[in-house]
């Protein structure tokens, strides 16, 4: 069943799991990351040049390409809280989906314009030529909150809820484009970098333990693949089944892929799943 409760609730819910470190941690890497995509912006708008050559770059996009930019750039904000959530010290996230300068311009100035769009929806209806002045002329509105939202923790976390929530309703508003809402998920092979990564380990009392996938019974002393959920599988079985599938053949525990929008569910459900943990033992 779909989670009714609003996407800043689930968020909300999940950030109350975190120790003050982990929070601390979070607040100061996503600070520093809002103001290097501030950055950028900035230079986007200062420069007629670079503006004009992003926008014709967004202009050859295909909407299933805009929808992949900005997938990539949700994806980027779930790794950072998805990894903050899990660690006590403050080191970089996984790159899960690096970007390309030219691309991470290209999905801001997209963010932006559609949030031009939604604050005014005849802002655009200007001819593109003047479309940097327009923005220059709004964005020039939450310039003066810059210099002060680095000492603002609340500041900093909301505008990371936002964020999340924007990017995550327009990926539900894609998948519901479909046809099906995005109900019929395709099976993903696991990244590449995961299955190499993957411990190879020793089977001791094994005498009765088998592998799931051959049904055949897993020698002592013998190497076997360990899934990051503990089961043990054959190399030469598990191999083939996560070439095609990124889920455990035991209990269906969901490992990294490369596919963007399967990451995306992948992270979500992780998220959701912290934020249920939450409610239960009476956090929130």
């Amino acid at each position: 069943m779909k989670d009714q409760r609003p996407l800043e609730s689930i968020i909300m819910s999940a950030l109350s799991t975190f120790t003050p470190p982990q929070l601390s941690d979070l607040t100061l890497y996503f600070s520093a990351l809002y103001h290097r995509h501030h950055r950028r912006i900035f230079s986007l708008l200062s420069s007629p040049t670079l503006f004009s050559l992003t926008l014709h770059h967004l202009h050859s996009l295909s909407l299933h390409h805009k929808s992949l930019l900005i997938a990539k750039h949700l994806l980027f904000k779930l790794a950072i809280f998805t990894h903050f959530m899990h660690n006590n010290t403050i080191l970089p996230p996984p790159s899960t989906a690096s970007m390309k300068l030219r691309d991470l311009d290209a999905v801001l100035l997209l963010l932006l314009l559609c949030e031009l769009r939604q604050h005014d929806p005849e802002a655009l209806d200007l001819p593109p030529s003047r479309w940097r002045l327009v923005l220059c002329q709004y964005i020039a509105k939450d310039a003066l909150k810059l210099s002060s939202i680095r000492g603002s923790n609340r500041e900093v976390i909301m505008k990371f809820i936002e964020m999340v929530a924007k990017c995550k309703n327009f990926i539900n508003a894609m998948n519901d484009t479909d046809g099906n809402g995005g109900k019929d998920r395709k099976e993903v092979a696991t990244s590449v970098a995961i299955v190499v990564a993957l411990p190879s380990v020793e089977v001791s009392g094994g005498r009765g333990r088998e592998c799931v996938i051959c049904k055949e019974e897993m020698k002592e002393e013998r190497d076997v693949c360990k899934l990051p959920c503990h089961h043990l599988f054959h190399w030469i079985c598990v191999l083939p089944w996560l070439k095609t599938r990124n889920t455990c053949p035991c209990c269906r525990f969901q490992l990294p892929s490369d596919d963007v929008f399967a990451e995306i569910r992948r992270l979500w459900e992780i998220v959701v799943k912290t934020s249920d943990s939450a409610k239960f033992v009476g956090v929130v």
